[in-house]
């Protein structure tokens, strides 16, 4: 496909609720299978238009699917729902003979199983480190009080229990001045080994119902200090208007982090530009 082409381009779009088995639950991804790649701007603005938390957009190569995410705002290196999404699409609409599914991406391969209905993603195990916390962080989170604070792919703050976690009030225009993808707070669960919640206004995602991504910082911490690889995890958010908890099944092993889940389609349709919309979207 190029921008001159004189006729439309349809595009397939699927939406999908990952984490969840039932519509209106989980976190809501769009799916978008394409032949080969459009340029970045017009698959940002796909996005932006969508207005999820990611987009993902799959092509196929060999025996894998190429990977990649954007948010309304940026492209992202990782993100764990709507992967869950993408394997939703390919084992139900693109290859429903297979089992598994490879994803390459710029996280390198990732790998997506299916057994009796549920998923199993295999995730790279992010490293964490001690930091001091910058002072837009500390205010950004409101009262709570950090017992410790990590760099990873986004800052980890680890607070006493559950109720502190749940009385986090995000300053979301302070939290986006920082120099990491989001912030993630963690504590015991009260129902589970360890709870969350995630934010992420840089990429214009306030708070996220449930972070794939984030856990794959989150279980080699939580492994090492309970000492066990596999782990019950609750993530919180204000889905629904209320406060939704997700949990999520998650597994160390080795270098690798697995989480399993589930995935319901909510919704499929086709996305129709024209040359001048192509235009458009790179103006």
């Amino acid at each position: 496909m190029t921008l001159d082409d004189d006729a439309a381009i349809e595009l397939p779009l699927y939406q999908v609720d990952a984490f969840t088995d039932r519509v209106f639950w989980g976190n809501p991804a769009a799916v978008c299978p394409l032949d080969d790649w459009l340029p970045d701007a017009v698959m940002q603005a796909i996005a932006l238009e969508n207005n999820l938390p990611e987009t993902a957009f799959i092509v196929p190569d060999g025996d894998a699917y190429d990977l990649r995410w954007f948010t309304p705002a940026t492209e992202v290196e990782l993100c764990g729902h709507a992967t869950l999404g993408a394997a939703h699409v390919v084992f139900t609409h693109l290859r429903p003979d297979w089992r598994e599914v490879t994803f390459r991406s710029a996280s390198g391969p990732l790998v997506v199983s299916r057994d009796d209905g549920h998923m199993s993603l295999s995730f790279p195990a992010l490293d964490y480190e001690p930091a001091v916390p910058p002072p837009a962080l500390l205010s950004g989170l409101g009262p709570v009080r950090p017992q410790a604070v990590y760099r990873s792919m986004d800052y980890v703050v680890v607070l006493d229990g559950e109720e502190s976690l749940r009385a986090a009030v995000p300053d979301q225009a302070l939290l986006a001045t920082l120099d990491l993808r989001g912030v993630v707070v963690t504590a015991p669960g009260s129902g589970s080994d360890f709870c969350s919640r995630f934010f992420g206004p840089k990429l214009s995602i306030p708070e996220d119902p449930i972070t794939g991504s984030a856990h794959c910082a989150l279980v080699p911490y939580w492994a090492r200090r309970l000492g066990r690889t596999r782990l019950r995890a609750r993530q919180f958010s204000p889905r629904l208007g209320g406060t939704l908890a997700i949990d999520l099944e998650c597994e160390l092993r080795g270098s690798r982090v697995v989480l399993r889940g589930s995935a319901k389609e909510y919704m499929s349709g086709t996305i129709r530009l024209t040359p001048s919309d192509l235009v458009q979207a790179e103006v």
